[in-house]
């Protein structure tokens, strides 16, 4: 279990004490958004630890100080773990860490999931117990993943850096033989302190190419990057910055025990490979099996930072007051339909994403032999949808903050870039979606026609059973259009039989998505006690899906699944479940659990202007 060594000393629920929000609406959404009875256990840690004056926003730092700070929190981090590798083997906890470090520091993110879910993970996946981890445990040498090279990427297990066994020697020889087989973007400089990698090479025993293994490898020390490892820094990249370099290999001698061994590859004493697994691709996605977690975690820090965008951005809407229709009168931003509608399409997005991630979370927890492969799937399904939501949703609340929001002390300004880098790492969305889109087409058996009764003309956009049985015949209709694409593509030409395909099978996965979310929001309405909380997430979840139905009327028209009446008045449903939500905006946020000291840091988010506590100086600058 985690301990904070960091106290808190303001009460722990937002914009109240515990005792005014005992029995709330507000505390039965923090409730169900944050793993009910386990709350305590796997989000209050982290949300104590972003309490601290250790992560309040620092202006002015160069990326090299910022990089440094982010290396100074994740100690921090570790520090408040009891039990790092308990923890590491843990998908709640460590998807629980990123939503809530995700808010506060992009960089931190990124090393956070390299060190312990990439390096760590892998680690413990291939026979931790036989190493001595402490090093890494307590943090005398931060961990870093070297898999991805420069010409490489998502085609990475065609990597060239290779490992070849030296038979006399019992060693392995790490090389990279071409300048496109450098590592791209690890995290390997000499900021932060000595550091180890676990790098993917392709084990060469005899000449022969047994497939991609990972290799323990010591990086640097206090004097120095070690002989044979050469690692330049690459240009800054945009969002908060990391130290992300080359890394390159000169004949690196490596002994027997660096190899990560488990059932799909070991070398024996003779010197001879044994394997479970006699295909090389398989060898290679057991090798980097720690790459579905990852897409768990950066989906996780998305959702974290789509949250505090939404958090930031409605309490920004209710005290920035703006001239009203009557001469004298002042209304604030979120008496404007055009102003809180918007905000309120995103927190319903928002919520959709919390929990279809704690049901993902939760699936892959829980996963067999038998289903691994369907919740892979899931999670990169989910890995994709929300963290693109999230760029939306940050994007929004950018925009609604007007000016303010572009200074990153007023918390938003950072968030959207920093999800660019979520929705690259892990495998990029399209990809991976691609990946899904190709499994489901037959593998994957959407509602079956006529699933909807009794007929449309008898119900009604507020029935959430009906919106939700709309959304699956949407993804019935695309499987449909993909499978017939499929079979009519061009014979003997696989790319091209693809290339037809691809655009309706993206569509089906784009609406499994939605329709996993809205099982999930459904389920957690329903599990609500507290009335008003149960009649918000009921209605905020109707909003979410007249949102997701409104792209497919003219589909579910053409099929008699939505009556002309029923398509025209649409429009008018939406706007009505808006204006019902939008009195109770303040609370919906609540629920977001963000606490009162981190939002004391964001001036926006308290009603305070840029300058609030600065002073002036002479030369005007501050």
């Amino acid at each position: 279990m985690a301990f904070l060594t960091l106290q808190t000393s303001q009460a722990d629920i937002p914009g109240g004490t515990a005792g005014e929000l005992a029995g709330s609406p507000a505390r039965e959404l923090i409730h169900l958004l944050f793993d009910q009875g386990d709350r305590d256990r796997i989000h209050q840690p982290w949300r104590r630890l972003v309490s601290s004056p250790a992560f309040t926003y620092r202006p002015g730092l160069t990326p090299v100080e910022r990089t440094s700070l982010s290396y100074d929190r994740l100690r921090l981090v570790n520090s408040a773990v009891d039990g790092v590798e308990e923890f590491t083997n843990s998908p709640r906890r460590l998807a629980a860490l990123h939503e809530w470090i995700g808010a506060v520091d992009g960089g931190l993110t990124t090393l956070a999931s390299i060190h312990y879910n990439l390096f760590l993970g892998s680690l413990l996946d291939h026979g931790g117990d036989r190493r001595d981890l402490s090093a890494f445990t307590s943090l005398r040498r931060s961990g870093t993943f070297l898999c991805t090279e420069l010409e490489h990427g998502n085609d990475v297990a065609a990597m060239e850096t290779v490992a070849v066994y030296d038979r006399a020697n019992d060693e392995f020889v790490l090389h990279t033989p071409t300048p496109g087989a450098q590592k791209f973007m690890p995290n390997t400089s000499l900021i932060g302190g000595p550091k180890s990698a676990v790098v993917a090479a392709r084990l060469l025993m005899d000449g022969q190419d047994q497939g991609i293994f990972l290799f323990l490898t010591p990086l640097s020390d206090r004097s120095g990057h070690l002989p044979g490892v050469t690692v330049r820094r690459l240009p800054d990249r945009t969002g908060t910055p990391v130290d992300h370099s080359l890394t390159a290999f000169d004949h690196v001698r490596l002994p027997r025990e660096a190899l990560l061994e488990a059932d799909h590859g070991r070398v024996a004493a003779d010197g001879t490979l044994t394997s479970s697994l006699g295909n090389r691709r398989k060898r290679f996605l057991r090798s980097i099996g720690r790459v579905t977690e990852g897409k768990l975690c950066m989906s996780a820090s998305t959702l974290g930072m789509a949250r505090a965008a939404l958090t930031i951005a409605v309490r920004y809407s209710h005290s920035r007051l703006i001239a009203a229709t009557r001469p004298g009168e002042r209304v604030p931003l979120a008496a404007h339909r055009s102003h809180h509608g918007r905000l309120l399409h995103a927190l319903a997005t928002a919520y959709a994403m919390t929990f279809l991630h704690r049901t993902v979370v939760d699936r892959w927890a829980g996963h067999t032999d038998e289903d691994r492969g369907e919740v892979e799937r899931l999670v990169a399904v989910a890995k994709g949808w929300i963290s693109w939501q999230a760029r939306e949703i940050t994007v929004e609340c950018r925009e609604r903050c007007g000016a303010q929001g572009l200074f990153p002390v007023n918390g938003i300004a950072d968030l959207p870039q920093n999800i660019e880098g979520a929705i690259t790492a892990e495998g990029d969305n399209l990809v991976i979606w691609v990946k899904a889109a190709g499994e489901m087409v037959f593998g994957h058996q959407a509602v079956p026609p006529g699933h909807l009764a009794p007929p449309a003309a008898e119900r009604d956009l507020t029935d959430l059973a009906f919106l939700r049985g709309l959304l699956a015949e949407a993804e019935r209709i695309w499987q449909a259009r993909a499978r017939t694409a499929l079979r009519s593509g061009p014979t003997g030409n696989p790319l091209g039989r693809w290339n037809e395909t691809s655009s309706a099978a993206l569509e089906m996965v784009s609406a499994h998505a939605r329709l996993q979310a809205a099982d999930a929001f459904l389920a957690a309405a329903d599990r609500a006690a507290e009335p008003t909380a149960r009649y918000l997430l009921h209605t905020l979840c109707r909003l979410f899906l007249l949102k997701q139905i409104g792209e497919h009327t003219g589909d579910l028209l053409a099929d008699g699944l939505m009556t002309a009446d029923q398509v025209r008045s649409l429009p008018r449903a939406v706007d009505t479940t808006v204006a019902e939500l939008a009195p109770h905006m303040r609370t919906l946020v609540d629920g977001f659990d963000f606490p009162a000291e981190m939002l004391a840091g964001i001036p926006i988010a308290g009603g305070a202007s840029l300058d609030h506590g600065r002073e002036d100086r002479a030369d005007g600058v501050v």
